[in-house]
C-alpha cells in the first residue's frame, strides 16, 4: 500500500488522549520602556488563540482528513470552555472531563516585533477522581477507533496511562505514545513511542555513534515490549527501530522557520496512516515528510492532505 486515498483517510479513526492546553498570543507594538521598571511596554493590538499540546495533535489528525476524537481533562473555567469551542469548531469529536479544582493549562505568549518577549504558564494537576472518569470514558471510546494516540505533556492528565495502554492493546488497536519524562515503564506494551534525541537520552543515557544508539534503543524496545521506537533526530531525519532492524529516513532539506509542534505533526501523521491500515514502516516516510512541511510554517501549524501528497 502506498499513499492512502482521501476516502481511506476519511474512514480512519484516531482517538487522541492527553494534556489539553490553550495557546494564547498577545501581539503588540513595543514603543517605549516602562517608567516603573526597565521593561518594554507592549501595547496589545491583537489577541489570538490556538489549540495547544495534545489537543493540537488531534487538530493535526483532523487537518490530514482523518477522523479525530480528543479525550482530556480541563478546568471548569473560561479557558476550558474556550478550548472546547475551538475543538468543536475544527470538527474534532470532543470528550472533555471537567475538574472544578483545576486551572485549564494556558500558555500565554506576549509577542512584540515578531519576537516572543514573555511566556506565562497557568496550570496545576488534575484530581484523581476526574482521571478515573477519564479512564472510564476511554474504555467506552476505544472500540470505535482504529488507533489510539497518547500525547504526554507531563501535566498530569495521563497519570492512568498504563491501564489505558493495556486496554487499547487488548482491543487490538495500534497504540502510539509521544513520551515525556524518564519513566518509560508507563508506556509498556505500546505499539510505538516517538521520543526525540534529548528525550531518549534522558532514559538510556548518552551514546557515541549509531551502533551504540541502535543497541540502547533495541534493548529499551525489548524491555518495554514495544513493537517499535521511532527516534526523531531533527536535522538527521528519523529512525524506526523494530524487530526487523531499523529504517532510517533523511530529513527533508528546506528552510526551517519554526520547529514548534513539529513532533505533534509527526506522531499525528503516523497515527492517521496507521489507522488507515498502513504499517509503521510505510507510515514513517510520510510522517517525516509532514514534519518537513510544518517546520516551514510559523507557530504550531498543521499539514493538509493536499500538501502532503502534492
Amino acid at each position: 500500500m502506498n499513499n492512502p486515498t482521501q476516502s481511506q483517510l476519511a474512514q480512519a479513526r484516531v482517538l487522541v488522549v492527553g494534556d489539553a492546553m490553550l495557546d494564547r498570543y498577545w501581539h503588540g507594538a513595543v514603543e517605549r520602556i516602562s517608567p516603573e521598571a526597565p521593561v518594554p511596554v507592549v501595547k496589545v493590538s491583537r489577541e489570538e488563540e490556538r489549540i495547544g499540546a495534545a489537543a493540537n495533535v488531534a487538530y493535526n489528525v483532523a487537518t490530514l482528513g482523518a477522523r479525530a476524537s480528543f479525550l482530556g481533562v480541563v478546568g471548569d473555567d473560561e479557558p476550558g470552555h474556550r478550548l472546547e469551542a475551538l475543538l468543536r469548531e475544527t470538527g474534532i469529536a470532543t470528550h472533555l472531563k471537567r475538574d472544578p479544582g483545576l486551572k485549564t493549562t494556558v500558555k500565554l505568549r506576549v509577542i512584540g516585533r515578531q519576537q516572543q518577549l514573555l511566556r506565562m504558564d497557568f496550570e496545576n494537576e488534575p484530581d484523581h477522581e476526574v482521571l478515573a472518569a477519564q479512564t472510564e470514558a476511554f474504555a467506552q471510546l476505544v472500540p470505535a477507533h482504529d488507533a489510539v494516540l497518547f500525547s504526554d505533556y507531563g501535566k498530569g492528565g495521563l497519570a492512568h496511562i498504563p491501564a489505558m495502554v493495556a486496554a487499547a492493546r487488548q482491543a487490538g488497536k495500534v497504540v502510539l505514545v509521544d513520551p515525556k519524562g524518564s519513566d518509560y515503564g508507563r508506556y509498556r506494551g505500546a505499539s510505538v513511542i516517538t521520543p526525540n534525541r534529548a528525550e531518549l537520552q534522558e532514559v538510556v543515557g548518552r551514546w557515541h555513534g549509531d551502533d551504540e544508539l541502535r543497541t540502547k534503543t533495541q534493548n529499551l524496545r525489548e524491555q518495554l515490549g514495544l513493537q517499535a521506537i521511532l527516534v526523531t533526530r531533527s536535522e538527521e531525519g528519523m529512525t524506526l527501530f523494530d524487530a526487523q532492524g531499523e529504517l532510517h529516513v533523511k530529513a527533508q532539506a528546506r528552510e526551517v522557520f519554526d520547529v514548534t509542534g513539529a513532533g505533534d505533526t509527526v506522531i499525528a501523521t503516523l497515527a492517521a496512516m496507521a489507522a488507515a491500515g498502513l504499517s509503521l514502516r510505510e507510515a514513517v516516510p510520510i510522517a517525516n515528510r509532514a514534519g518537513g512541511i510544518v517546520v516551514g510554517k510559523f507557530g504550531t501549524a498543521t499539514v493538509s492532505y493536499e500538501e502532503l501528497f502534492a
